[in-house]
């Protein structure tokens, strides 16, 4: 596909070194000092595309009701018009590899895998494999899955309800869970204290699994640390990044040895964790946190940049979070901010950030709506 040489004038760019009214060219997809047809976009924002490092809210688009995953590709068009809607041009779709069967198994990444390498995709959407230790027996499968679909993130969870089951006390949605899974209540509650049992057998695989995937230059994450000694737990074993942290301790044990700390938008658009974590906010103030990520809800990264508008942060400031930060956290050198030779990611947006007018993922238009549209296609 021929992609259009363009010269966007009149906006106010965000560049590396500030907000700029010089025009921004765009030729062969890439950021450019030559451009093509002028197109006036006074009265409009002009910023880098949104990296998204850990997005589930394509869940609700391959199956909007539970058991409707008939056809992923026609949910990957629609999980693709969503992130453009809401200038996202990189998006990490976190998949689980997980004992909660239906969506998060093991059966349904490798379907989605499959789906993605078909998918002709306009923005760049890859995948995160969020792999749950209660699934250690099937390590192996998840490595071949890695290995068979070049899948660069991995990021190791545990969501079994551990305090619940070491003292026998009823697990908090049970039966809810049980019927995602396709398991009846008394299975289901079977399955997870065999795996809470046997949580030892899984820590002892870590080593040698972590070991095969640095070796193959994936990048590793843990998830949801609640204490320092399980952040260097993890470092220890090659997992550099560290998502959501859910206390101050585990986020600024990650700071000061220099891992990346990822905490969820909605955090910071609600003021607080939903889950009575720690404020991403607060990280974000005190320079702990680098980057924000749409977590389940896809317009969060534009909305949490708002927030820290109103909490006084100037654009400069905040747009990184969800840009060029997690561009880099992520290996990508090529995106995440506007200069020369950069991918055209960008998205055009009204100057109080409420309304995405247009985004371009490398080079292509992948949304355009409102009255801009007639500026591009008068």
């Amino acid at each position: 596909m021929k992609l259009p040489s363009l010269t966007l004038t009149g906006a106010t760019v965000l560049r590396p070194d500030g907000l700029s009214q010089e025009p921004l060219c765009l030729a062969r997809g890439l950021i450019s000092d030559q451009g093509g047809r002028r197109i006036d976009l006074s009265g409009s924002l002009i910023l880098p595309g949104i990296v998204d490092p850990h997005g589930d809210g394509f869940e609700r688009h391959l199956a909007p009701r539970r058991g409707a995953a008939t056809d992923l590709g026609q949910g990957l068009r629609a999980v693709e018009a969503e992130l453009a809607a809401n200038g996202i041009t990189t998006a990490m779709l976190a998949q689980f590899w997980s004992w909660e069967g239906g969506m998060r198994s093991p059966e349904f990444a490798a379907a989605l895998c499959a789906a993605l390498e078909a998918h002709d995709a306009r923005a760049d959407l890859r995948l995160q494999l969020r792999l749950e230790l209660g699934c250690f027996e099937g390590f192996d499968a998840a490595l071949a899955l890695i290995d068979r679909h070049r899948i660069g993130y991995v990021v190791f969870n545990d969501h079994l309800p551990h305090a619940q089951l070491a003292v026998g006390k009823r697990v908090p949605r049970l039966e809810g869970q049980a019927l995602k899974s396709g398991r009846s209540p008394a299975a289901h509650l079977a399955l997870l204290t065999r795996l809470h049992d046997q949580i030892g057998a899984a820590h002892a695989r870590l080593p040698r699994l972590c070991a095969a995937l640095s070796a193959r230059g994936v990048i590793l994450g843990s998830h949801d640390d609640d204490t320092a000694k399980g952040r260097a737990d993890w470092r220890d074993l090659g997992a550099t990044i560290a998502e959501f942290p859910v206390t101050t301790a585990a986020a600024k044990a990650a700071c000061d040895a220099g891992d990346p700390i990822v905490m969820g938008g909605p955090n910071v658009m609600r003021g607080g964790s939903h889950s009575k974590g720690v404020s991403a906010r607060d990280l974000i103030a005190a320079g702990i946190a680098v980057a924000l990520a749409s977590d389940y809800h896809y317009p969060a990264p534009l909305g949490a940049v708002r927030a820290l508008l109103a909490d006084g942060w100037s654009l400069p400031e905040a747009w990184p979070l969800v840009s060029k930060a997690p561009a880099r956290m992520l290996g990508l050198a090529d995106r995440g901010e506007i200069g020369p030779g950069k991918r055209a990611d960008l998205v055009i947006v009204d100057p109080d950030l409420r309304q995405v007018q247009a985004t371009f993922a490398g080079g292509q238009i992948t949304y355009l709506a409102g009255p801009i549209a007639s500026r591009f296609l008068a």
